[in-house]
């Protein structure tokens, strides 16, 4: 197998900083007027697209930054910390990049990143409401008089309402094949519905998407288990950026709100709130946890930077010191999102104890900082990954078994069929 991925030449950080912030810093202007009104951020989406946000992974020769994925994970984390919105509309596609990273046989993948490269965003239509799991489906791809045809209807369809192209889970188009089907968003027989009625990451385009007889060229989709090896962990990080996000703007609100009022409680210890030794013990604690948050995210990135690096000789090898290193980082994001997701609900609590109720006004917004947090540790709860580290840590179990195994186990019973 060719690969089209070598190792990131590399760029500063600070440079990639310095290009991003000042849309980031005008994405924040508007956060909380977003929120009270929902109104979903098309114009903002278009900023970060013509600033060729989702190229950052790719080589500066394809028209990229030469970003690894730690550097990606802080532009992410300083987006959370602007609109925790954003990061979770671009999970999707930073996802599909690393599938895209490396040259298949078919040259496949060079045709995607061009269009990543060309300011393409990839939203995703995975998740189906019912069914007894994740892989009990209702989506086909099928063909019909030599038409390949897609069908279904899918829930969960983050960043779909602002994307170019949708990767599709679908069954099919073989009865043992679950593949990812690549749609253009405004194909013919495609729906999009912002009917997400979530407590908070409300302008995630995180909606219904409808698939009617969309009609698909043969090369549209690719199998689920050829999708990159550490993709799930990249997922799960990004959930994370956005939690670290979160805390970090609980942190910054907090701070601006105690340095402006001028009204002390009669029981407190200073003559304003900013003198007070308990308001400042709480600022503390909150800037604690949101820093601490932001040593995880990048610690857990760290180290699935090194799995890339380690597959770009070989994107398929079975190599026991690389699989090993991929079990090793994809625990290290699990335990991170147990710390995150603990830093992110706890930091937007505890703002609220520095401040009077005054900080309860709808326009401050304040507590959308937990609602968000609430609504995007719930997507992929922590109980299941403490208890997959748990194992991992005493059996040696593979943390992805639980993606694998029921992909390998379809392909046996279709095989028996």
């Amino acid at each position: 197998m060719s690969t089209g991925y070598a190792a990131p030449a590399g760029i500063a950080t600070s440079e990639l900083i310095e290009h991003f912030r000042p849309i980031f810093e005008r994405i924040a202007a508007g956060a909380p007027e977003r929120d009270l009104t929902r109104r979903l951020p098309h114009e903002e989406i278009a900023w970060l697209k013509e600033a060729r946000f989702g190229a950052v992974r790719l080589s500066r020769d394809e028209g990229g930054f030469d970003a690894t994925l730690e550097q990606e994970h802080v532009l992410l984390l300083e987006l959370g910390a602007a609109d925790s919105n954003f990061p979770q509309i671009w999970r999707n596609h930073f996802a599909f990049v690393e599938d895209v990273l490396f040259d298949d046989e078919a040259g496949r993948n060079e045709r995607w990143r061009a269009k990543i490269a060309e300011g393409a965003l990839f939203g995703g239509a995975w998740s189906e409401t019912g069914g007894d799991s994740f892989f009990d489906m209702r989506t086909v791809l099928v063909e019909q008089d030599g038409r390949f045809l897609l069908n279904g209807e899918k829930f969960y369809s983050t960043g779909s309402l602002f994307a170019d192209w949708i990767h599709v889970l679908a069954k099919g188009p073989d009865a043992a094949d679950v593949s990812l089907v690549l749609i253009e968003a405004d194909a013919d027989g495609v729906t999009l519905i912002d009917d997400w009625s979530g407590v908070g990451q409300r302008l995630t385009g995180s909606g219904t998407t409808v698939l009617e007889n969309v009609e698909l060229p043969a090369g549209s989709w690719y199998p689920f288990a050829a999708r990159s090896r550490y993709q799930e962990a990249v997922y799960q990080l990004n959930h994370l950026a956005t939690l670290a996000g979160i805390s970090r703007a609980a942190q910054r609100d907090l701070v601006n709100a105690v340095r402006t009022r001028p009204r002390a409680y009669p029981q407190g210890l200073g003559s304003v709130p900013r003198e007070d030794a308990q308001i400042q013990e709480v600022v503390g604690r909150v800037s604690a946890l949101a820093s601490a948050a932001e040593a995880s995210v990048r610690w857990a990135a760290r180290g699935l930077d090194d799995i890339v690096s380690l597959l770009a000789p070989d994107p398929g090898s079975d190599d026991p010191i690389v699989v090993e290193a991929l079990h090793t980082a994809t625990i290290a994001v699990y335990e991170a999102q147990l710390t995150v997701t603990d830093a992110a609900l706890t930091a937007s609590t505890l703002l609220f104890d520095a401040l009077s109720s005054s900080a309860l006004g709808e326009q401050k917004a304040l507590d959308r900082h937990w609602r968000n947090a609430r609504t995007v540790a719930s997507h992929n709860p922590r109980v299941y990954k403490a208890r997959i580290v748990g194992d991992w840590h005493l059996n040696g179990t593979d943390p992805n078994a639980a993606f694998l195994g029921p992909l390998a186990t379809r392909a046996a019973d279709a095989a028996k069929v």
